[in-house]
C-alpha cells in the first residue's frame, strides 16, 4: 500500500516522458560495486521487436520499456525470503504476531501469507484495480518501472489486493519487493520491500460483539464526508476503524515494546476512505511507519465482496529494519558482506539487535553540471542513469544548484554526488572513472549539454 508521502513524491513529478535509449547507438553504461564501467550494461530500451525478459518470461518492449539492467538484476533475489536477513526477521516477527494474535474457528491462522508472489503485474493491477484514476500523476513513466505499457514491476503490493479478495480471501498478508524510480540518499533505492494487509468483514462478524448489533447494517445511501464513504453506515465505519488501529497499536507495541506513543494523522490514498497514516514517537522523533485506510467499497464490490468492508495497510520493511536495528543506509540490505550478514543470525526472530556499522568508509564527492534539454527532461531519468552506472557505490545525489541563463533563458542543474563504498576504500582514480561515464552517458543518453 502506497504511503501518503509516497504519492506527494509522485504528485509533484512533471509529466514528461523518458527518451528511449537504443542500444545500438545509445548504450549506456553500468557500474558494479567496485567495479569499472561496463558498456555492455545498457538501459532496456523500446525498440519495436525487442523483448525484456523477466523470471524466465520475455515481454515485448514498446515506447514505454524503461527498464534498466541495474534493477532487472534485483529481480528474483527476495531478500524478504532469505533466512535470518534483517528484512526477513521483520516480515517474521509481523507474520508470527498475526499468526499468534489472530486465530480462525478451527485454531488455525486467520491471516494467510503470500511472499513468493512474482512482481510482474498488469498495469491494471497496479492502478486501475485500485481506482487509481487513468491521469493520477503515480502512474508517469517517470516514477515506475515499465516492460511496455500493458506489464511493469509492481510499485506496491496493493497490486495484489483485488486478484486475492476475488480469489475470496477474508484476510491476508502479501509481502514482496516492489519498485519505484525515485531520488538517490540513505533512505531511497530503486527496490525495496513491503507488507500488506488486508481484513474484511461481513455484517455478523463487524457486529457480533456488539449490544443489539443485529440490528445495524453495514451499508446505506448516503453523502461521502471526510469520515465515511456514501455506502458505509457510520456504525459500521468506526468499527472497522477502530478494528484496524487496534491491530496496527498492537502490532508496533509488539516490534518495539510498551509504552509506544503513537499518532494518527489524516492522509488521502485513492484506495480507501478514511485514509491514516501512521507515526511513532521513537528515540524522542516522530517516524512515519505505514499507511492505512478503510478499503473503498467500489473496489471491494468489484472483486465480487459486495456483503462485506473492511480495512487494508501497507509497511515499509525497510523502513522498519532501519529503525528496529539502526541500519543507517538502506544499501546495506542488499550487502553480501559476512560482517555485515552475520549480525543478524539469530536463535530467536525477536532477539534485539543493534547493528554495529562496518568501518566509515570515506567519501568522495564530485558535481557534475549541465544545460537541460529544451523538453523531455526528468529528475528522476537522471538519478536512473547514475544508479545505472555508479552502482551502489553512489551513497546520494544532491541538486544543489539551478540557474537559468538571462538571454537564452536555457536551464542549468548542478548535482553533487557522493560516492562511497560501504566495504572498502575507494580511489580518486576509481570514482574519476566511474564520474566520467556518468557525464558522457548523461550527453548521450538525456541529451543534455555538459559544462564540465
Amino acid at each position: 500500500m502506497m504511503v501518503c508521502s509516497g504519492l506527494r513524491r509522485v504528485a509533484r513529478a512533471g509529466a514528461y516522458l523518458m527518451r528511449m535509449v537504443s542500444s545500438t547507438s545509445r548504450g549506456c553504461q553500468h557500474q558494479t560495486l567496485g567495479a569499472g564501467p561496463d558498456a555492455s550494461e545498457c538501459t532496456a530500451q523500446g525498440a519495436a521487436g525487442g523483448v525484456v525478459e523477466v523470471l524466465g518470461r520475455a515481454y515485448p518492449q514498446d515506447d514505454h520499456t524503461n527498464l534498466t539492467r541495474k534493477v532487472l538484476s534485483k529481480v528474483g533475489r527476495n531478500l524478504h525470503n532469505q533466512q535470518h536477513h534483517p528484512l526477513w526477521l521483520v516480515k517474521e516477527r509481523v507474520k508470527e504476531h498475526f499468526y499468534k494474535q489472530y486465530v480462525g474457528r478451527f485454531g488455525t491462522p486467520l491471516f494467510s501469507v503470500y511472499d513468493d508472489l512474482p512482481p510482474v503485474v498488469t498495469t491494471w493491477q497496479n492502478f486501475d484495480s485500485l481506482l487509481i484514476a487513468s491521469d493520477h500523476p503515480s502512474r508517469k513513466k517517470g516514477d515506475n518501472y515499465y516492460l511496455n505499457r500493458t506489464h511493469m514491476l509492481r510499485a506496491h503490493t496493493s497490486a495484489h489486493q483485488w486478484d486475492l479478495v476475488h480469489a475470496g480471501l477474508d484476510a491476508f498478508l502479501v509481502v514482496g519487493d516492489v519498485y519505484r524510480r525515485d531520488q538517490i540518499d540513505t533512505q531511497h533505492y530503486p527496490v525495496f520491500h513491503q507488507l500488506e494487509a488486508v481484513r474484511l468483514f461481513s455484517k455478523h462478524e463487524l457486529f457480533a460483539g456488539v449490544k443489539d448489533g443485529e440490528s445495524l447494517q453495514l451499508f446505506e445511501q448516503s453523502s461521502r464526508s471526510a469520515h465515511k464513504q456514501e455506502t458505509h453506515t457510520m456504525e459500521a465505519m468506526k468499527l472497522v476503524e477502530f478494528d484496524l488501529k487496534q491491530t496496527l497499536t498492537r502490532l508496533v507495541t509488539h516490534l518495539f515494546g510498551d509504552g509506544l506513543e503513537i499518532r494518527w494523522v489524516d492522509c488521502y490514498f485513492p484506495f480507501t476512505h478514511p485514509s491514516f497514516e501512521m507515526e511513532i514517537n521513537f528515540r524522542g522523533e516522530w517516524l512515519e511507519v505505514l499507511g492505512c485506510g478503510v478499503m473503498e467499497q467500489q473496489l471491494v464490490n468489484s472483486a465480487g465482496a459486495q456483503e462485506k468492508i473492511g480495512w487494508a495497510l501497507g509497511i515499509g520493511l525497510e523502513r522498519l529494519a532501519m529503525i528496529l536495528y539502526d541500519i543507517p543506509d538502506i544499501r546495506l540490505f542488499w550487502s553480501e558482506d559476512e560482517r555485515f550478514l552475520k549480525q543478524f543470525r539469530v536463535s530467536d526472530i525477536n532477539q534485539p539487535v543493534k547493528f554495529q556499522p562496518l568501518s566509515k568508509y570515506p567519501a568522495l564527492i564530485n558535481d557534475i553540471s549541465f544545460w537541460l534539454p529544451s523538453e523531455n527532461y526528468m529528475e528522476n531519468d537522471f538519478y536512473d542513469l547514475v544508479r545505472t552506472i555508479g552502482g551502489d557505490l553512489v551513497e546520494k545525489v544532491d541538486l544543489i544548484d539551478k540557474f537559468e541563463h538571462p538571454k537564452t533563458h536555457k536551464t542549468s542543474h548542478c548535482y553533487r554526488i557522493t560516492y562511497r563504498h560501504m566495504e572498502r576504500t575507494l580511489s580518486q582514480r576509481e570514482v574519476q572513472g566511474v564520474h566520467q561515464a556518468v557525464q558522457e552517458a548523461a550527453v548521450r543518453v538525456l541529451g543534455v549539454e555538459g559544462r564540465f
